[in-house]
Parts: C-alpha cells; sequence; structure tokens
C-alpha cells in the first residue's frame, strides 16, 4: 500500500508541475492519417489511462499487445464501444481461438469509426446542396500469438486499413487504402507477478487520398494529386505488479511510456484494484499529453451467462476540449469443458 500511495503522490505532482515535462514533438501534431487507430478501444486499458501494453494477456490483448493473446485457454468473443464528441462511434471487435497444445492463440480484430451524416454545403448554397456526407475509418486485422516461454510470449497483428469520404449522390468519392502492423512481447517474472513489455504500433507504408470530385467547379483546377500522410505509428514501454495483495484482494499498478511519430512523448500510470474474484475499480492518468489533464475512472465485473463467462467493463474519461468519452466493453469467454 505504502508503494501505490508514493506512485500516486508523484503522479500528483506531475501534473501540478508539467513544465518538469519536457514537450518536444508537439509540433508533429495533426501530420499523421488514421488517427482512429489511436483511440483505446481495451475499456480495461481506458480505465487505466491507457497503461495497458504491461497488462498480464486477456480477451482485449489484441486491440493493444497482441503477445498477451497466448494467455487465453478458452476462445472468447469481444464487444467494445466508444462514444466519441460529435456524434462519432467507434466499435471494436475480437475473437481469439487459442491452441493449448501450440501454446498459441489466433484472432481476429475489426475497428471501425463511423461520422453522423452531415449536410454537403459550398460557398453558392450555404444552406446545403441537397445531399449528405458520409465518413468511415476501417480496420481489420489477423492476430498471431505464440508463448515462447513459461516467461516470455510474443504477439503480432496484421491489418488493413481503409477510409472512405462519400456523397449521398454516390457521384464523388474519397478513399485510401493502406497496411500495418502491430508487434509486442511481454515478460512476467515471479516477483509480484511483475510484466514488462515492449510495444510496436500502427508500423506501415504512408497513404494518400484517391479521388477527384469536387462539389463546385468555378475557378477551381483538377485535382492532380493528394498530399501523403504516415500512418500513426507508436512505440511503447510498460511495466506492471501487484504491490500488495490479500486474498481475492488485489492492487496491480502499471506504468507506460509512450513515443508517437505525431506528437510528444507521453506518459501513462494506472491502477486496479480487485474488491473481489468478480469487480474491479480501476483508476489512471495521461501525462503531457494536451486535452487529457483529467483522470480517468473504469469499473469491471464478471458474471455466469449460461456456457459463458461475461465480463462487462466501463470507462469514462473527461477531456478538456471534447467532452466526455465513455467506452463500454462485453467480453463472452467460453466455459472449459
Amino acid at each position: 500500500m505504502k508503494i501505490f500511495l508514493s506512485i500516486l503522490t508523484i503522479t500528483f505532482s506531475l501534473i501540478s508541475k508539467g513544465q518538469l515535462l519536457p514537450s518536444y514533438g508537439g509540433e508533429r501534431a495533426g501530420q499523421s492519417a488514421f488517427t482512429f487507430l489511436k483511440n483505446d478501444l481495451n475499456v480495461r486499458s481506458a480505465g487505466m489511462g491507457g497503461a495497458s501494453a504491461a497488462l498480464p494477456g486477456d480477451a482485449y490483448s489484441a486491440l493493444q499487445n497482441p503477445a498477451g493473446l497466448s494467455s487465453l485457454n478458452s476462445s472468447s468473443f469481444t464487444l467494445s464501444h466508444l462514444q466519441l464528441a460529435g456524434g462519432l462511434k467507434q466499435i471494436g471487435f475480437v475473437a481469439t481461438l487459442p491452441d493449448q497444445k501450440s501454446s498459441s492463440s489466433w484472432g481476429i480484430v475489426l475497428n471501425r469509426i463511423q461520422s453522423p451524416s452531415y449536410s454537403e454545403r459550398t460557398e453558392f448554397r450555404p444552406e446545403g446542396t441537397g445531399y449528405n456526407l458520409y465518413s468511415s475509418q476501417s480496420s481489420i486485422g489477423m492476430t498471431y500469438s505464440k508463448q515462447l516461454t513459461e516467461q516470455f510470449q510474443l504477439g503480432l497483428t496484421l491489418k488493413s486499413i481503409s477510409e472512405s469520404y462519400t456523397t449521398g449522390s454516390q457521384s464523388g468519392t474519397y478513399s485510401s487504402l493502406s497496411a500495418a502492423a502491430d508487434v509486442g512481447f511481454l515478460y512476467t517474472t515471479d516477483l509480484n507477478d511483475l510484466c514488462f513489455a515492449v510495444l510496436l504500433r500502427n508500423f506501415g507504408a504512408s497513404s494518400s487520398l484517391n479521388g477527384a470530385y469536387q462539389a463546385v467547379l468555378f475557378n477551381r483546377s483538377e485535382i492532380q494529386g493528394l498530399e501523403s500522410n504516415t500512418l500513426p505509428t507508436e512505440f511503447a514501454m510498460g511495466l506492471s505488479f501487484i504491490p500488495w495483495q490479500r486474498g481475492d484482494n488485489s492492487i496491480r499498478i502499471a506504468a507506460q511510456l509512450v513515443h508517437p511519430n505525431d506528437n510528444a512523448e507521453n506518459y501513462r500510470i494506472g491502477s486496479e484494484f480487485l474488491a473481489s474474484k468478480n469487480f474491479a475499480i480501476r483508476m489512471g492518468f495521461r501525462i503531457n499529453e494536451m486535452g487529457q489533464t483529467w483522470p480517468v475512472g473504469g469499473l469491471g465485473w464478471k458474471m455466469q451467462l449460461g456456457n459463458y463467462k461475461m465480463h462487462f467493463d466501463f470507462a469514462v474519461q473527461k477531456t478538456d476540449f471534447m467532452g466526455w468519452r465513455n467506452t463500454v466493453g462485453l467480453v463472452f469467454t467460453q466455459k472449459k469443458n
């Protein structure tokens, strides 16, 4: 408990004295495409401030560190939903199939964000052209995780990423297609369940939109080509451990450093208190990340549902500029025969 209080004290000190942390890299903000890939659909992680790279593997692992997926011993289905400002909604889906004989696991991961329709407007028709605009971005991938030794796990996710911007008339469409990979490892020790992790997410080639539609042609030349943008690649290192445990009650502390290619480095710290086998309380902080000065929190509990164990998780975060971000998740894990 002393360790837990010490870490929280340090965290509050850092938040109150932001000038102690460097802001190098902030000038790169907004230079990458497909930034929806940075949103946290791992609800357990979201409740801990995103400090999830070194958490022990669970059904959410494919959404953050694919190495943890090999910890599963039963197939599972995971659904998560993130409500963003402006009516944006993002969903995630993970289906896993472990192979205990080879100490490995396969998974399918889907990530999609969809905007509500909005009116197409031009300088000549500011009230609207009568058509609506739609936009969506999606990622679908395949995950493979392998337990190489008793302590060491390695995981890889290969994914295809696409986006589309379409008018209601269907006469003008902008779209792009790219590919990326997530690579991570997880190392677990016997000392207070201490775990270390290194993670590279969204590593891939740059992408650019294809299309030439213009709602107004007056005084405009044809579009020759659109700018190419990098993917939102992130390199992360993290650790987690259990400083206190009494029976079914325990506290897990997690910390993580994230180096994105399109912004400044940020730091994350989170805690998870298991009040019982089936109920968890979570709290976390994001440090040196613009717009994320408020702490985050979350809850999780488990219950039996026929032949499945159901996990329900909820996370809530107040942002400085974009209101509240609420994330909910359901995990269905098949009972072992």
